[in-house]
């Protein structure tokens, strides 16, 4: 597809493909039999609606924008179709110079480009395609040997691409599919500037892709200058969340934060027992730090995720939380798009976010594949406003209830019961012991009336010799 041309609206199909009913498993793609056998081996046999839709679209090389609800399988709505058409130019050969860069995949996050090409070399396991992921945080000198053997298939954050295409380790000149993945953050988040120096690296004769879960009118706008006659591929109602994740508000002060999450905590459970495994979402760093010692402070196995660790305390922080050592994981935004963890049950929104779009991505971290989950979000005076735009964007009304913390009842309970003990002293207060003396009246002479004591005169004082200090004179 030619893309950098003149800006076009998104299109209908203008070719007749099978209704979705025809693809209830991923034999009837056309795919080849060794990505087939890959995505069994990988526990899916039957393709949800994005998938449904997204790869016979893309196979046919049409730009395409596809929307659809975090956890639909959005990765491989665009990865099988490009690994179908790349295998007839795939080489058994070790020269780098057989394998050129020919798909490229940008991602915002670090955790998300390593998920999306964990996926892809997975899927390509049975062929003779290579795949490779560069991201900052770590390293350059792997990914610099990975990118110089030859790779057809290239996972990257847009920053540290950029790296590798300044120091010649890679070349885009061969490249016949982008993919933009999470598109509507990669440009919220400042990427353009980035996103544009690679495009124009890029042969004008290309496949031009975006996904993500959201698409704001803002961001089609932007998009429309690098696709062309893109297809618009939406699967649910525009920015809707999963119809399988139960979403509740609960209304507090921002004093009580901290302790309606432990309860929630203790209580949300299976059977009303504790929850084992947790995504907090903050809006800060600091936020994200402190809660977690917080947390941990409560007797609760947690740890957090931001920006500000390093690449290898991230992964392992995920690792921890995807393999159950660690119970709860706060995080800000850096985690909410494009993580894969597996039937996790639930997600609490510590802190209500900033964009009503990020809402969507953090509760979509639940209720993935078709599996049930819960949401919470927790709602202070002062997030009305960021509540009632959430609610606008999914077209929902959310009815906020209340959680009493079980630290903040029992401190009720002993007021009540130090509350009958006050008022008894306050009704029946006891009377202090009185010396009749003080309630006599004089009578001169008295016995016991002592005397005032003498007053001895003081000694005359040298008059003079003050005088003279004064600076009098003598007399």
């Amino acid at each position: 597809m030619v893309a950098g041309s003149s800006p076009a609206r998104p299109t209908t199909l203008h070719y007749r493909r099978p209704a979705l009913s025809d693809y209830h498993d991923f034999d009837h793609f056309g795919l080849d039999p060794r990505i087939v056998a890959a995505v069994k081996a990988m526990g899916y046999t039957t393709p949800t609606p994005i998938q449904s839709k997204a790869i016979p679209i893309v196979m046919h090389g049409k730009d395409v924008m596809g929307a659809a609800q975090t956890g639909t399988g959005k990765t491989a709505g665009f990865a099988l179709p490009i690994i179908q058409r790349l295998l007839p130019q795939a080489n058994t050969s070790m020269s780098p110079a057989r394998h050129p860069v020919r798909a490229l995949v940008l991602a915002p996050t670090r955790e998300l480009a390593d998920q999306v090409a964990d996926n892809v070399k997975r899927y390509i396991a049975g062929t003779p395609l290579r795949c490779a992921v560069v991201y900052g945080g770590v390293d350059m000198d792997p990914q610099t040997q990975a990118l110089r053997t030859g790779v057809e298939i290239v996972v990257a954050t847009p920053g540290r691409l950029l790296d590798h295409l300044q120091s010649k380790n890679t070349s885009l000149g061969q490249v016949q599919i982008v993919v933009l993945d999470e598109a509507d953050r990669m440009l919220d988040m400042g990427f353009l500037p980035d996103i544009s120096r690679i495009l124009n690296q890029l042969p004008r004769e290309r496949q031009s892709l975006m996904f993500s879960a959201t698409f704001s009118e803002e961001i089609k706008k932007l998009a429309a200058n690098f696709l062309h006659e893109p297809v618009l591929i939406e699967v649910a109602r525009r920015n809707a969340t999963a119809e399988n994740v139960k979403q509740e508000v609960v209304r507090l002060h921002e004093s009580e934060k901290t302790d309606v999450l432990l309860e929630l905590l203790r209580t949300r459970g299976e059977d009303g027992g504790r929850l084992t495994q947790v995504l907090v979402f903050v809006n800060s760093k600091i936020e994200c730090r402190r809660l977690a010692r917080q947390l941990q402070k409560a007797g609760v196995n947690a740890d957090a995720i931001h920006g500000d660790k390093t690449q290898d305390e991230r992964m392992k922080a995920l690792e921890g939380f995807k393999a159950g050592s660690i119970e709860v994981l706060v995080a800000t935004d850096v985690a909410a798009r494009g993580l894969d963890i597996v039937e996790l049950p639930v997600v609490i929104n510590y802190d209500v976010p900033f964009a009503p779009e990020d809402y969507v991505h953090r509760i979509g971290r639940t209720g993935r594949a078709g599996a049930s989950g819960l949401a919470v979000m927790l709602m202070t005076g002062s997030d009305e406003r960021s509540v009632a735009a959430i609610e606008r964007l999914t077209k929902q009304k959310f009815e906020a209830t209340t959680v009493t913390p079980a630290r903040r009842e029992r401190s009720r309970e002993r007021d009540d019961a130090r509350r009958p003990r006050r008022e008894a002293r306050t009704e029946a207060p006891r009377a202090a012991p009185v010396d009749d003396f003080f309630s006599r009246p004089y009578e001169p002479g008295a016995p016991g009336a002592a005397a005032p004591p003498a007053v001895e005169p003081s000694p005359a004082r040298p008059q003079g010799r003050v005088a003279a200090l004064l600076g009098g004179k003598r007399k």
